[in-house]
């Protein structure tokens, strides 16, 4: 029986390896096999290593509350076919978890970044997607979608209707933490509801949960109304200036993030998270005289912190941010902020507003990394990013494709971006800068529902 135990292969004890989920199981349940335990903690015990890589290996098991449950059993068994003594074996088992006690204490929370065979089986598993940045029409901002008393879940289902018709299979979502401030519960409920139409329509979003763009200085309460033939003129930033400038925020905003992230951690509706959108944006134009001074270095201080805080609840979908400016050829060209992006990132995204030749050519930077891509933001007509032009690109590419904008409403991106300059109050532009669909559900140009539509596969359903 001895050789018996020593020599079989055991069911998720190696000393090589570490035990399977089920063996783990079998540990912390009342109902886990003596035999085994008594079997692995040989191994463990009498492997030749030293003492770390001993806790290394009984880490693997379990953590450190087994003590109560395995040393008592083992020593209560016929543990002399193993050791001379109980005692031995006690002071051996004590010697290894005390290790494993310090190494576990000292190792971040949470999963680490995803391997590329990780990240490559994932998007396996995924059709391809296709979807548009999401607000809905009768919201100008994050804060008028996400707050109790103008959020308007009707208006959601008819968009996302839409959006399923045309083949659509995700949307990208903002959040924003003044929201969670003012009602964390509230706001959990608001996202599950969302969910669930989501779901209704085979659609899963990807959240945002910080945002570096346009207005420094949000409020809570009613927004104000849209500024007239201007571009996004009430979007606000999150967390804005005040907040990401004073480090006592961060308590906050770590909350914030491990709240949400927990909450939907394990929730398959949900796509990915998007953990800063566009992190160094500078907003040089409509709001630079409102930015702190150290916008960059407060970021680049917050930035791997809150994808820490992110990953420290285990969540099931992958956590990104996408590159936007810059040379991301080669890993040493990146910047200090796009370097943390690009290294924390388990999926790749990017967002790209340009000609379909420079489209593709930063998708071919990013395939040289061998992680799946996303383009989490393009389609602007005037200057030359299209449906007709970048659609079949990213296809070809395999490569996820998410456009700015989806119903016009009254975020008025249908606007250009030089309409801060030059507002369009007497004549619209002649061409829609973003946006898909009319309020009314008409689209803007028939031919970009075909084309979206053939390329999905809608027309075969």
């Amino acid at each position: 029986m001895q050789d018996t135990y020593r020599n079989r292969q055991r069911p998720g004890c190696s000393t090589r390896r570490g035990p399977s989920p089920a063996a783990r199981w079998n540990y912390e349940s009342a109902e886990y096999n003596g035999k085994e335990a008594h079997a692995c903690l040989h191994d463990l015990t009498n492997v030749q290593t030293n003492g770390s890589e001993a806790a290394a290996e009984f880490g693997r098991i379990g953590p450190p509350s087994l003590t109560a449950k395995v040393i008592p059993r083992v020593l209560q068994s016929r543990t002399a076919m193993f050791f001379p003594t109980r005692r031995r074996l006690y002071d051996g088992l004590t010697a290894i978890l005390l290790l494993t006690t310090s190494a576990l204490s000292q190792a971040p929370p949470g999963r680490t970044r995803w391997s590329e065979d990780q990240a490559s089986v994932w998007y396996s598993n995924q059709p391809w997607l296709v979807g548009s940045n999401f607000l809905p029409a009768s919201a100008i901002n994050q804060l008028e979608m996400w707050q109790a008393e103008t959020f308007d879940l009707a208006e959601v289902d008819k968009e996302f209707g839409w959006a399923e018709a045309l083949g659509m299979n995700t949307m990208r979502v903002f959040l924003h933490d003044l929201v969670w401030q003012q009602d964390a519960t509230g706001f959990k409920h608001r996202i599950d509801a969302l969910l669930k139409i989501s779901a209704k329509h085979r659609i899963r979003p990807i959240f945002v949960l910080f945002d570096s763009c346009w207005d420094p200085a949000p409020k809570l309460g009613p927004q104000h109304p849209p500024i007239p033939g201007v571009h996004n003129s009430g979007w606000v930033q999150s967390p804005g200036a005040a907040a990401l400038e004073d480090p006592a925020e961060e308590p906050r905003l770590e909350a914030y993030v491990e709240g949400v992230v927990g909450a939907f951690a394990n929730d398959s509706r949900i796509l990915a998270w998007d953990i800063w959108n566009e992190p160094s944006n500078g907003n040089g134009g409509a709001y630079k005289k409102q930015e702190i001074k150290n916008k960059q270095d407060r970021v680049l201080a917050l930035l791997p912190k809150v994808f820490r805080w992110a990953r420290s609840k285990n969540p099931m979908q992958p956590l990104t941010s996408g590159l936007w400016e810059g040379d991301w050829s080669q890993p040493e060209k990146l910047d200090a902020i796009a370097r943390v992006q690009f290294q924390e990132s388990d999926i790749l995204s990017f967002h790209n507003y340009s000609w379909p030749e420079n489209f593709e050519e930063r998708v071919r930077w990013l395939e040289s990394y061998h992680r799946p891509i996303l383009c989490t933001e393009f389609m602007a007509r005037s200057v030359g990013s299209t449906f007709d032009t970048i659609l079949p690109i990213a296809k070809k590419h395999h490569v996820g494709a998410i456009n700015w904008g989806f119903v016009a409403g009254k975020s008025q991106t249908y606007y250009p971006w030089d309409s801060w300059e030059k507002p369009y109050v007497l004549n619209p532009p002649p061409v829609w800068f973003h946006d898909v669909l009319f309020a009314d559900g008409r689209p803007y140009r028939a031919r970009e529902r075909e084309l979206i539509r053939s390329l999905t596969g809608a027309y075969q359903h």
